[in-house]
């Protein structure tokens, strides 16, 4: 199946609390390359390439895990892949 790419915007208490770890820690149960970034406006930033079908389920555990923290996700995916190695923070 053709990867694509997701990137996703999580708005909410999302920095300061854990969460780029446990995404980074979510991800390893998955088959998804990429990273995790804390961005100056006080959310966080995914970018992540797989299938679709592992994309969907992995933002949908993250959203799950971590609902407490998250008040607004946005995403869009593209055919366009960057080609990520591994799964980091950044």
């Amino acid at each position: 199946m053709a990867s694509i790419h997701l990137t996703a915007y999580f708005s909410g208490r999302v920095q300061g609390v854990g969460f780029r770890y446990q995404t980074r820690e979510i991800a390893k149960g998955f088959d998804v390359t990429g990273y995790v970034q804390n961005l100056s406006d006080g959310r966080v930033l995914l970018v992540a390439e797989a299938g679709e079908k592992e994309l969907d389920s992995f933002l949908a555990e993250i959203e799950d895990k971590l609902s407490a923290y998250i008040r607004k996700t946005e995403s869009s995916k593209t055919p366009e892949l960057k080609g990520y190695t591994d799964f980091t923070i950044r």
